[in-house]
């Protein structure tokens, strides 16, 4: 008898392990998200120019820049792969309104190290380390960013896709 409800609790606890490993809402303020706009921002076809130019400045600390609306960074979807086996493969592909595009090197580095700054945790496949996150929409208020006190930068996302 104790090894049946031992059996139901293991498949119980297997479940919920396998259902946290799906899509998980996920939030991020402050530098990890202002760092995590910035690095989107460069390969993203949805932004303006200016909006574009913005961000990076921003990104690079320029917090005195004027540009008044709020911009919003958006990506359906990326996913970030780092060998560790072959230590110098490293990619990333970022999907925005269906468009993909892949970066590798040093920029895929960055990308990927700014997700793990912004908590998008790591999984692991046959030699290798993935990250992914998908529904990324992260807002930058150039008004509150100015006024250097924490804010205005914020991301929401889903991980484990």
């Amino acid at each position: 008898m104790k090894s049946g409800r031992l059996a139901v609790l293991a498949v119980s606890l297997l479940t919920t392990a396998a259902s946290t490993a799906s899509a998980a809402p996920a939030t991020t303020s402050g530098p990890a998200a202002l760092a995590l706009a910035g690095v989107v921002a460069l390969y993203s076809p949805l932004l303006t120019a200016d909006e574009r130019e913005a961000v990076s400045a921003f990104f690079v600390g320029q917090s005195g820049v004027r540009y008044a609306k709020k911009i919003s960074v958006t990506a359906d979807k990326i996913v970030c792969k780092v060998s560790n086996v072959d230590i110098t493969a490293r990619s990333c592909e970022l999907t925005f309104k269906g468009n993909k595009q892949t970066i590798t090197g040093r920029r895929a580095s960055e990308v990927f190290a700014t997700e793990a700054m912004a908590g998008v945790p790591p999984d692991g496949a046959a030699g290798s380390i993935v990250e992914s996150l998908s529904k990324l929409t992260c807002t930058l208020d150039p008004a509150e960013i100015r006024q250097k006190a924490g804010g205005g930068a914020s991301c929401s996302f889903e991980t484990g896709n």
